[in-house]
Parts: structure tokens; C-alpha cells; sequence
């Protein structure tokens, strides 16, 4: 059983916070295991010292569904400000730094590139570094390990809210080694500390972990969903059903074009291991496809250590674009925030690979090519590791 960032900080209170006047990125997932919220165990620990919160994408209480639903501004029940970072800005301002001395974070991640709350994190570092504020960020378990990586590197001219550097689409790091990666790439670097968990190693998924699962956003419901997440988010960019509007977001896609015989023919020429791709029939109550019979499946995952979830939803891309090229169709902007881009490129990453599946390009051969920028970020993450 392992100890979180929060619970290593209530056993042993770092001393130099005394006095200070502290903030709080986190949401309605930052807990210990019994449950109790960080900003409540801050409390006990450094009494009237916590002055405010910061909220990231989908609110304190995750309770906003979708992308581009902004969150406003609130109060807590001590009657604190909670400033949203997914609202009228994405940065923290400087009236709202003015509250405090010390930025603490206490963020459950999901270890996938395009999920936004590593882009609130970087802006937070960037508008820390430039007010004169310090950053502690309390560490929490990459649910999905902190071994594999997979996928493409970002390139810059992807960049944008869901691809905030030059990453693979899994990463394996924790949100304090991001934060240690992207601080050293700033201009200016942020005062900038950890607070490490006690137990974790690299090769541990979540349920080996000890932890209860609090859904991080509302549509990651379980331990399973951040193993799919990965690949199934390239839905989000098209015209297929993630399976938002389901009980099982990321892990159901579909759409009623999608014949289910073809589909499991066509996929036999790429090997897709850990899962088996079950065929479904559901009808979304809301978002994509809303009250409409879709025809998809549901990824089983049944060795989470060897299955590539980026490649299996890529297959899965490459199959619909191939099978159904007079239905399946890309997403229009905007998406987070971006109006002219096209959706699924940012979210890939890669304007070339939509292009190189519609051409029938293998997918393992696309995935030989992002070998030497794997190893090349590999050799970068090196020294930003904590475990």
C-alpha cells in the first residue's frame, strides 16, 4: 500500500510552509485514502493558512460533462474564493496570486498527454514563475504506471491545451515529474518542490496501490477507463461515440455505420494485445449519437501490462476509415479552445497520421517511425524521475 503526496505532508509538515499564506489546485478527487479532502487535512496541519482554491477543467465537483463547459468562479464553505481555471481564463492572474505565497497541487492525473489538467499545471508554473510565488506539488500514482510509454511525439505545430509539449500520448510519468519536466523547459523556471508518495514503483497500475478510485472527471468513472483513455479519446475528434452518454465512456465505441463482422475482419492484420474487442450495440442518452442505435464494442482489457491502447484505437481508426469512408467524418473546430485546427490532429498530435491510415499506411509501420523520438524522450524524462 502505498502513501500519497497528502498523506507524507500531513505526517510530516514541511516546515518552511509556516506562515505562509497558501493556495490549492486540486478537486473533489484530491483525498487521502479515508476519503478526507487535502484542502481539509491542510487545515489540521496549518490552521487559517490556506486562502484559496483553483479548480482545473469540469469544475471542483467534476460535475462538468463535456469539453468547452466552463466552470465560473465560487466560494467554499469557509467562504473561500475558488477560482476556476477552465473558465473566463486558463491562467492564473495576478489578483488571484495575490492571495497566497505558496501554490500547493494535489491532482489526480490520468498519465495521457491530452488530458487538460497537465495543461493547468504548466500554465500555473509559467504565471508562478512570473508573480514570484512558489509551487509545492503534493505527488499522486500515474493510474496506468509509470513504465510504458506509447505513441507519437508531439509536434509543435499541435500544440495547443490538449498537447501542452513534446510528448508521447502515454507518458508514464506522475504529475510531480511533470511538473519537474516542464518546469525546466520554462524560460523562467518556477520555485518549484515535490512531496513524493512513499511505496510506489514504476511498474504499479492503480489497483495494486491501496487507494480508493475517486473519478477524477466525470467521464472516467474507473481504474479501466484511464487504461483505454489513451487511444479511445481520438474519438473525441470524429464523428464516432466514445461512449459518452453510456455507463462506460472509453470503453464502448460506435457509431451506426460501424458493421460489426467487417470490423473484427478487417483488425485480424494488426496485432492488438491485452484486449479483446467484444461486440455491442448501445444507444448514448446524451452527446454523440444521442438516442440513436449505435453498432461498436466494448475493449475488455485482460492484461493491462501489455496492452497498447493508443495502437488498438488507432487500428480501430484506420478500419473505420478504410470500411466506412462515406459516413465517418472529422470533428469541426472548435475544440478546447482551438478554432481553426482540426480536432482529431491535435489530439494525435500528428497532422500526417489521419492521413497515412486513410492511405492504408501500416500502423506498425507508422509506430517503427516514432521509435528514435521514444527513446529520445525516454533519455529526456531520465531526469525528472522520483521512483
Amino acid at each position: 500500500m502505498i502513501s500519497l503526496g497528502i498523506e507524507e505532508f500531513t505526517k510530516t509538515p514541511p516546515p518552511w510552509l509556516k506562515n505562509r499564506r497558501l493556495g490549492l489546485l486540486c478537486n473533489q478527487a484530491s483525498v487521502n485514502r479515508h476519503f478526507q479532502h487535502s484542502r481539509d487535512l491542510i487545515d489540521q496541519v496549518f490552521p487559517g493558512q490556506l486562502r484559496c482554491l483553483f479548480t482545473p477543467q469540469h469544475g471542483f465537483f467534476a460535475e462538468k460533462q463535456d469539453n468547452m463547459i466552463e466552470s465560473a468562479h465560487g466560494r467554499d464553505e469557509q467562504g473561500r474564493p475558488v477560482f476556476s481555471l477552465y473558465g473566463d481564463t486558463r491562467r492564473p492572474d495576478e489578483a488571484m496570486f495575490d492571495h497566497l505565497d505558496v501554490l500547493l497541487v494535489d491532482i489526480f492525473d490520468v498519465g495521457t498527454r491530452v488530458y487538460t489538467f497537465m495543461s493547468t499545471l504548466a500554465y500555473c508554473l509559467e504565471e508562478a514563475a512570473r508573480f514570484g510565488k512558489a509551487v509545492l506539488i503534493l505527488d499522486r500514482p500515474n493510474p496506468i504506471g509509470g513504465s510504458a510509454i506509447e505513441g507519437n511525439i508531439l509536434h509543435d505545430d499541435c500544440r495547443s491545451f490538449v498537447g501542452i509539449d513534446n510528448l508521447p500520448m502515454r507518458h508514464g510519468l506522475t504529475f510531480a515529474e511533470l511538473g519537474l519536466l516542464l518546469n525546466a523547459k520554462l524560460p523562467q523556471p518556477a520555485e518549484l518542490s515535490v512531496l513524493p508518495m512513499a511505496g510506489w514503483q514504476r511498474e504499479m497500475h492503480f489497483p495494486a496501490c491501496g487507494q480508493p478510485w475517486i473519478f477524477p472527471s466525470p467521464n472516467m468513472p474507473t481504474y479501466t477507463t484511464a487504461l483505454t483513455y489513451p487511444g479511445q479519446v481520438i474519438w473525441e475528434g470524429t464523428n464516432i461515440s466514445e461512449g459518452r452518454g453510456t455507463a462506460l465512456p472509453f470503453e464502448l465505441f460506435g457509431a451506426p455505420f460501424i458493421e460489426h463482422r467487417a470490423m473484427r475482419d478487417y483488425l485480424q492484420q494488426t496485432p492488438l494485445p491485452g484486449c479483446t474487442l467484444r461486440p455491442v450495440c448501445f444507444e448514448p442518452t446524451s452527446n454523440k449519437w444521442q438516442s440513436v442505435v449505435c453498432t461498436g464494442f466494448q475493449i475488455h482489457v485482460d492484461d493491462p501490462h501489455t496492452f497498447l491502447p493508443y495502437r488498438t484505437s488507432l487500428a480501430i481508426l484506420g478500419a473505420i476509415m478504410t470500411l466506412s469512408p462515406d459516413h465517418f467524418q472529422l470533428k469541426e473546430p472548435p475544440y478546447e479552445y482551438e478554432f481553426v485546427r482540426t480536432p482529431l490532429d491535435l489530439i494525435l498530435g500528428d497532422s500526417s497520421i489521419r492521413h497515412d491510415l486513410a492511405a492504408g499506411r501500416s500502423l506498425l509501420d507508422l509506430e517503427a517511425g516514432w521509435r528514435d523520438g521514444l527513446a529520445a524522450f525516454t533519455e529526456v524524462r531520465q531526469p525528472y524521475l522520483l521512483y
